[in-house]
């Protein structure tokens, strides 16, 4: 009988002390503390904000909306500093138009965008006035079917800088240029061209329009070729992968395409597929800014 009693004792000891262990050497699992965070649902559209050296930079976000009026609206609070939208903004990046600014009307015609601003839309500091131009053109301008933009605050059309006084080119367009380069021997005979290089930051990467202004005498497919074999303009951030060596032999501007044809230097120095689909992109992107054309072909 004592013998039992000392064997049950035994076993709920075992028992007690495997629990023991089992509670101090295994993981406890938790549930999961839920966040307000979410990311909102759409497709990706280009946005132009300014990064930390303060050029004009095109990276891409979820945007929920697809028709034009709703999405110039979205496009417009995710510029605004302090809006609900900005949190989406990656940290890298920044609004540029002043916060609490409200869009009071937004209309459509033709293929110009009518944008009407309160007066708080004009307190941007003097050395952000044109940056914030740019932010804003170049983001509405990549909605299908906006190719130009009016902007008004309160009503009246705004046809100069505020600071400066000086006259503004209407109605707004691409054609304005980005992160403006000038570089002339004479005022007469002057070329502009987009050139989108490559930059890398906390392991994110995005892209930085340029537009030179230049007299040149080539085409502007060679010069914006040119312009991604030579070294960087801005700062080290920007990144062109194409390489010295590589030549156009060859080109076709058809009414919405351009085929490019280039040696075999092309893909020297490019160690790796992600690389070719960088150089390709910038490419790309510089091709259809400067030339107004939907598709780009490399025949290499």
């Amino acid at each position: 009988m004592l013998k039992e009693c000392a064997k049950k004792k035994l076993m709920i000891t075992g028992i007690t002390f495997f629990i023991f262990l089992f509670t101090m050497f295994c993981p406890t699992i938790e549930k999961p503390i839920s966040s307000s965070f979410s990311i909102p649902e759409g497709k990706l559209t280009p946005i132009y904000l300014l990064n930390r050296s303060s050029y004009v930079s095109r990276t891409e976000m979820m945007l929920k909306s697809e028709q034009i009026l709703p999405l110039a609206k979205e496009i417009v609070s995710i510029l605004t500093i302090d809006s609900k939208d900005t949190i989406y903004i990656p940290s890298i990046f920044s609004p540029v138009l002043p916060a609490k600014t409200k869009l009071l009307s937004v209309d459509l015609q033709d293929t110009t965008l009518k944008l009407n601003f309160d007066k708080t839309f004009l307190s941007v500091p003097p050395s952000k006035f044109l940056k914030m131009l740019e932010c804003l053109i170049y983001s509405i301008t990549e909605i299908n079917g906006v190719e130009n933009v009016l902007i008004y605050v309160e009503g009246e059309l705004l046809r100069k800088d505020p600071h400066t006084s000086q006259m503004l080119s209407l109605p707004f367009s691409r054609e304005m240029g980005v992160n403006t380069l000038y570089s002339l021997d004479k005022l007469s005979d002057s070329m502009k061209t987009t050139a989108y290089y490559l930059a890398k930051e906390d392991y994110y990467t995005y892209y930085i329009p340029v537009t030179f202004v230049q007299n040149e005498n080539k085409e502007k497919v060679e010069v914006i070729i040119e312009e991604l074999k030579s070294r960087p303009h801005l700062n080290t951030n920007l990144i062109s992968y194409l390489h010295a060596n590589a030549e156009l032999e060859n080109y076709e501007l058809l009414e919405q395409e351009v085929k490019l044809s280039f040696n075999d230097s092309f893909y020297e120095g490019l160690f790796s597929e992600e690389m070719i689909e960088e150089v390709k992109y910038s490419i790309a992107l510089s091709m259809k800014d400067s030339l107004n054309v939907k598709e780009v072909t490399f025949l290499t």
